[in-house]
């Protein structure tokens, strides 16, 4: 028997898609701390959950590109943790920057981000046989059948129904 689960997401969605791409592997003692950098800003927003970040997702594309999808509460908190003082971030920013001013790294690591903000609606997902991964790590996994067996059901779902109109006499 197959167990199918969605993701109990509600309301819009936060995805931020970051990572790197090692351009010269000969270059260690430049790609080697992004990765690290990469993974220390992860352990803090695990360690300090009112951050915002729900869930996240290590992933490899090939031996050169490495990244990371992770699940935001809100994008605001996503943008308040990328511009705080006390973050990790803000120093790890700083340090690429410098090197990218002075051409250190011009060539030798690559780095990027894209951030979604999904609106309800417009994302669904279904999971067989799966521990909750993914938008059902950051959101929650509930049976199947509570969003719909098919994708045109899930996608329909909405967290709150639209009020009903009041009659006049």
């Amino acid at each position: 028997m197959v167990s199918r689960t969605t993701a109990d997401a509600k309301g819009d969605v936060v995805v931020l898609l970051i990572g790197m791409r090692i351009n010269q592997f000969r270059a260690v003692r430049l790609w080697l701390p992004v990765m690290l950098a990469m993974l220390r800003m992860l352990r803090e927003l695990v360690k300090a959950p009112e951050r915002g970040l729900l869930a996240h997702v290590l992933l490899t594309a090939s031996p050169r590109t490495y990244y990371v999808v992770q699940y935001w509460e809100s994008k605001e908190k996503l943008y308040a943790y990328a511009t705080a003082p006390d973050a990790f971030h803000h120093k790890a920013w700083a340090a690429v920057n410098h090197k990218e001013r002075t051409g250190k790294l011009r060539g030798q690591v690559g780095i990027w981000h894209e951030t979604y903000i999904v609106p309800e609606g417009s994302y669904e997902a279904i999971y067989g046989d799966m521990p909750a991964f993914g938008l059902a790590a950051a959101h929650g996994q509930i049976p199947l059948e509570r969003r719909g067996r098919y994708a045109k059901d899930r996608f329909a779902h909405r967290s709150q129904q639209p009020p009903v109109a009041e009659k006049t006499s």
